[in-house]
C-alpha cells in the first residue's frame, strides 16, 4: 500500500490477541473435524435411531449465535423443530419440562456458567439426550452430557471469542451433514480449512472507513446467516463501542426500517441459497433510502462489496465471519478501543 502509514498499522493489527486467535481459525477446523469423525457418527446413529421430535439449544453470546445457526440447518436438513430454552427457566425459576424425546444441545466455550449447567441439569432430568459442545472437556457441562463434541480450540484469551464461535458452527455443520446423511455438505466440509485461510487474507477495509465515525449500524442476515448477523452486532457492540443491532431479512420490514434513512450504516451478510432474492431486494429498498450499505455476498447498486469466497451455502455464513473478524479486529483498534479487553466484560460471564 501507498500509505506511510499502512505498514505500522498492520503491525498493530496482527499484535493483539484476537487478531492471533482468529487467524488459527482454520487450523483448528483442520484439526477438529478429522479428530471428532468418529464421535459424530457415533452421535449421529444414536439420533437417527432416537429420532428426537424436538431440538432444544442452550447457550449465551457467540455460543448462542453458533446456536441459531443450529436452528436453522436442522430444521431446513431435518424438518425437527428447534428452538432456544431461556436458561432462566432451570436456573431462576426452577421449572420441570418435559423433555422426553427431546435433543439437547448445549454450546459453550467454558461449560462452567451456572445457568447453562443448571438448564442442562433440567432437561436431563425431564428425559433429554445432552450433547454438549464445548472447548474445555474437562468442565462440568462435558461431566453432565451424555455426549461431547469437544471444539479442539485451544487457549481463547481475547475476551471476545472468535475461534471457538467458528469452531462451534464447524461441529454443528459436520453432526448434522451426518445426521441427516448429507454427503455434499460432507465433502465440503473437507475443503473448508483451506476456504477459511483465503477468507482470511480478503480485504474488508472500505467497511473499516466506512464505519470508523459511525454510532449505530444494523447487521442485517436470514436462515443460516441469521446467526453470523448476529454475531457481527455483538462484536461492533463488544469491541467497537458501536450500537448495532441484528435483523433477520425479512424483520427489517416491520418497524426497524423506519431508522433506515441517508448516511445510517447497515452491513448484509448473504449466503447464496433461497434467501438471496429477498435479501437482493432489501438491499435495492436500502441504497433508494441513501443509507450507506455494506454487502457481503453479492453485488448491489449504490453499496460497497466486500468480497466473499464462494463455497457450500451452509458454510458460506463461516467464511464471512472469518473475513469480518479480521475487519472488526482493525476496527476496533481504528476507533481507540482494545479489541482483547472490551470495557465491563469478561472472559467467562457466570450468570445465573
Amino acid at each position: 500500500m501507498a500509505d506511510n502509514g499502512a505498514p505500522a498499522r498492520e503491525s498493530s493489527e496482527q499484535q493483539t490477541q484476537m487478531f492471533r486467535e482468529a487467524a488459527e481459525a482454520p487450523s483448528v477446523v483442520a484439526r477438529q473435524l478429522p479428530q471428532n469423525h468418529a464421535r459424530i457418527a457415533r452421535i449421529a446413529a444414536t439420533l437417527r435411531a432416537k429420532k428426537p421430535r424436538a431440538v432444544v439449544t442452550g447457550a449465551r453470546g457467540s455460543s448462542d449465535h453458533a446456536a441459531t445457526f443450529a436452528k436453522y440447518l436442522i430444521e431446513t436438513r431435518l424438518g425437527i423443530i428447534t428452538s432456544s430454552i431461556g436458561l432462566s427457566i432451570g436456573s431462576v425459576y426452577e421449572t420441570k419440562a418435559d423433555f422426553t424425546d427431546t435433543l439437547f444441545l448445549a454450546v459453550s466455550q467454558s461449560g462452567k456458567s451456572p445457568d447453562l449447567l443448571a438448564s442442562v441439569e433440567k432437561a436431563k432430568s425431564g428425559g433429554a439426550f445432552v450433547v454438549a459442545l464445548v472447548n474445555d472437556d474437562q468442565s462440568p457441562l462435558t461431566a453432565l452430557a451424555h455426549e461431547t463434541l469437544p471444539l479442539l480450540a485451544g487457549p481463547e484469551k481475547s475476551v471476545a471469542a472468535t475461534k471457538t464461535y467458528l469452531a462451534s458452527i464447524a461441529v454443528i455443520a459436520a453432526l448434522v451433514a451426518a445426521w441427516s446423511g448429507d454427503n455434499d455438505l460432507t465433502a465440503a466440509l473437507a475443503r473448508l480449512p483451506d476456504q477459511m485461510h483465503l477468507a482470511w487474507k480478503l480485504d474488508w477495509s472500505k467497511a473499516v472507513a466506512r464505519l470508523a465515525s459511525a454510532r449505530d449500524l444494523y447487521a442485517i442476515g436470514r436462515g443460516i446467516g441469521f446467526g453470523c448477523a448476529q454475531e457481527a452486532a455483538l462484536k461492533f457492540k463488544e469491541t467497537c463501542g458501536l450500537h448495532a443491532e441484528a435483523f433477520s431479512s425479512a424483520e427489517v420490514h416491520h418497524g426497524p426500517m423506519a431508522l433506515v434513512k441517508s448516511g445510517f450504516p447497515v452491513l448484509i451478510l448473504s449466503q447464496n441459497d433461497e434467501t438471496r432474492a429477498g435479501m437482493m431486494e432489501l438491499a435495492q429498498k436500502i441504497t433508494q433510502s441513501g443509507a450507506d450499505l455494506l454487502v457481503a455476498g453479492f453485488a448491489a447498486p449504490g453499496a460497497t462489496m466486500l468480497p466473499v469466497i464462494g463455497a457450500h451455502p451452509v458454510l458460506e455464513p463461516i467464511l464471512m465471519a472469518q473475513s469480518f473478524y479480521r475487519m472488526i479486529n482493525a476496527l476496533s483498534l481504528a476507533r481507540g478501543f482494545n479489541p482483547d479487553r472490551p470495557p465491563n466484560l469478561n472472559k467467562i460471564t457466570e450468570t445465573l
